[in-house]
């Protein structure tokens, strides 16, 4: 996934609209390894270049992301429970 331009950031949102559908709440958070993060961030910079502005990648549409080395990748849902990321 790391490797494919856009994937992680496209898989991304679809969780977080499916979580906000079926609970009508927003996600936690996003816990990233730093191999995921790197990929999310260039992700962002095509993205923000595409459109001409610069995105905050601190957060995925308004939902914080946390950095740890052990994480597969995940969504933390707004009950707790986590969601794997392609």
């Amino acid at each position: 996934m790391a490797n494919t331009p856009m994937l992680l950031y496209y898989d991304m949102s679809e969780k977080l609209s499916d979580h906000l559908r079926a609970t009508r709440a927003y996600p936690l958070k996003f816990v990233l390894s730093p191999l995921l993060h790197k990929a999310y961030l260039r992700d962002v910079a095509l993205l923000g270049d595409s459109r001409g502005k610069k995105m905050d990648s601190a957060n995925h549409m308004g939902v914080p992301i946390e950095i740890d080395e052990a994480s597969p990748g995940v969504m933390v849902g707004a009950d707790g429970i986590e969601v794997a990321l392609q």
